[in-house]
Formats: structure tokens, C-alpha cells, sequence
């Protein structure tokens, strides 16, 4: 049963964050209107970062979240977000736990593995 609660506060998290990255991307989107680039993309990457990197150390520094809580906020809503804030806090985690090899190749895989994957799913079903 405790499995399924936090499977609730992943998906009522998830929705929220998914929510959110679609309505604040769209509002970018509608700022800068005329831009070439993703920048709606690019400011719900980087506004993830910093909340996970801000919550993260609240809550490894005064730990102020329970685990509940902290999977609510972190799995739930920041991934709904963005996974990319998880990435970059996990790959963070790694180098300050002078773990440089395991975060390089963390920073490898998931950049390099994840454009290669992209472009393998793409040109399969172009032919």
C-alpha cells in the first residue's frame, strides 16, 4: 500500500510539473515569438536546474523535506518539469562526491546516448 501512495505523489507531482513546463514554455514562446532557437525549452531547463539545485541543497543542508515530500516535489513535479534538472543535480551529486569518471560519463550518456537515440527513433520511421 505505501508503494501506491508514492505513486500518487509521482503522478499528481508529475501532473503539476508537466503542467507547468507547458504553460511556462508556451509563455516564452509567446515573449519571444520570433526566435529560431527554443527558448521556451531552454528557460524551463535552466529554471529546473536552479529549483532542484536550490531544493536539493535545502534539503540535504537543513533537511527540510520528508521523503515523502521529496519525492512529491523532486520525482513528481521537478521531473514533470524537466528531467533534465534531475540529470544535471544527479551528475552534480556525482562530482562533488569526486566521482568525476561515473559524472563524465553520466554527462556522455545521457547527452551523446540521448541525441543518438533520438536520431536512430527519427530515422527509423522516415525510412
Amino acid at each position: 500500500m505505501r508503494e501506491l501512495g508514492s505513486v500518487l505523489l509521482v503522478g499528481t507531482g508529475g501532473f503539476i510539473g508537466t503542467v507547468g513546463r507547458y504553460l511556462l514554455g508556451g509563455w516564452i514562446h509567446r515573449l519571444v515569438p520570433m526566435a529560431s532557437f527554443p527558448v521556451g525549452t531552454l528557460c524551463v531547463n535552466l529554471s529546473g536546474c536552479f529549483l532542484i539545485g536550490l531544493l536539493g541543497g535545502l534539503s540535504e543542508s537543513r533537511q527540510v523535506f520528508g521523503p515523502e515530500l521529496r519525492t512529491f516535489i523532486f520525482i513528481g513535479i521537478l521531473g514533470g518539469f524537466t528531467t533534465f534538472s534531475s540529470f544535471a543535480y544527479e551528475t552534480l551529486a556525482l562530482a562533488r562526491d569526486a566521482e568525476f569518471v561515473r559524472a563524465l560519463a553520466n554527462i556522455g550518456g545521457q547527452l551523446i546516448g540521448g541525441l543518438a537515440a533520438a536520431w536512430v527513433g527519427f530515422t527509423l520511421v522516415r525510412g
